[in-house]
């Protein structure tokens, strides 16, 4: 065989094999998910085990530290969500009763546009929202509830089974991907560093930003402000569409508790300057160049795992982004789609440093 034939081949076996690792990425999704979910948590946690280990501290001891650390961390997500959900259930039925009147004068808005029809003198909202099969609505919260605990535990075995190094990533890397046992240490020690600070500064302009859209339903008098903040906490580390969704379902939300005043004008901007100072502005500085992605490509990427996975997909599509650049930067076949993924300052900056060295 030639090597046009070989190279005719791969490519078929290429178009062959795509569509079926897609399969198997959706199909075993339950599997997936925790898997990946586990090497990002086991990532974070690898400085704090070698800091341990050249303290003498047996493996056991610290892994055994960092469960107990991750269970803290759940346990305390566990207790804000259950705080905004007291916020919630503790409102008088006047804040209820002024809600329903004015989301129902805009149905009726939307109704008069579109010239829709609906009898006269039935409930609106039992006429639009009411749902006939409440058994049906229990069996899927219950669905929900025992898909995310068996998630959680699954993605905690995971996690202890890399950090113990029954796992081993960094060989797996070096067995499968790359040929140097050197370069499969370097690169694994980038993807490390990088995945780390993407992490960590993602948790933190979310913590802030939530901090931030809480304190401006406090102050503007907008109910449930933890609840608010919570929502904007985790929604923003859906890269991009998050703040959007964020500021929308807020200000929407606020229309209808507010009356059409200044007050509301000034807490949507207000919300709106939260997010593009946290999202806009600060997250791009201290991300700096190296998480430079392509818009394009953070679209693409959202809409792909976000089909494969749901939320789960959405919240890690761009760090697997990272990751799989990081990757495609080694060799110089794939260089050129680690150009494409990055963002164009990063195309400059590599065009610059290769045309003008010296």
């Amino acid at each position: 065989m030639n090597l046009k034939d070989t190279r005719t081949t791969n490519i078929l076996l290429l178009i062959v094999a795509i569509p079926i690792v897609f399969y198997l990425l959706k199909t075993l999704s339950f599997i997936f998910i925790p898997l990946i979910a586990s090497m990002f948590i086991a990532l974070l946690f690898l400085p704090l085990m070698r800091w341990l280990n050249k303290r003498k501290v047996p493996r056991p001891v610290s892994i055994l530290l960092i469960i107990l650390i991750i269970i803290g961390a759940l346990k305390a997500g566990v207790e804000l969500i259950k705080l905004s959900s007291h916020e919630i259930m503790a409102t008088d039925n006047e804040f209820f009763a002024k809600a329903e009147t004015k989301l129902t004068d805009v149905i009726v808005s939307i109704e008069q546009f579109f010239g829709m029809d609906r009898v006269q003198g039935e409930n609106i909202l039992l006429h639009y929202f009411e749902s006939n099969n409440n058994l049906g609505n229990v069996s899927t919260t219950l669905d929900f509830i025992g898909d995310t605990v068996t998630m959680t535990l699954m993605t905690l075995f995971f996690t202890v089974l890399l950090l113990s190094g029954s796992i081993n990533f960094q060989k797996l890397l070096n067995d499968t991907i790359f040929k140097q046992q050197y370069s499969s240490i370097k690169i694994f020690m980038k993807i490390e560093k990088d995945i780390i600070k993407f992490v960590l500064v993602k948790f933190l302009i979310s913590l802030f930003t939530g901090i931030g859209i809480g304190l401006a339903c406090l102050f503007f008098d907008v109910s449930f402000p933890i609840f608010w903040g919570l929502f904007a906490f985790v929604i923003n580390f859906v890269q991009m569409i998050g703040s959007v969704i964020s500021v929308v379902l807020l200000a929407l939300f606020a229309f209808i508790e507010l009356d059409p005043t200044s007050v509301l004008f000034f807490f949507v901007l207000t919300i709106t300057a939260v997010q593009v100072l946290m999202g806009g502005v600060l997250e791009p500085i201290f991300m700096g160049k190296t998480f430079s992605i392509n818009v394009i490509t953070i679209l693409i990427m959202l809409m792909f795992w976000g089909y494969l996975w749901g939320v789960p997909g959405l919240i890690m599509s761009i760090p697997i982004t990272v990751f799989l650049r990081i990757i495609l930067e080694q060799f110089p076949k794939t260089r050129l789609l680690a150009d494409l993924i990055a963002g164009p300052d990063q195309d400059i900056h590599c065009f610059l440093k290769k045309n003008y060295k010296h």
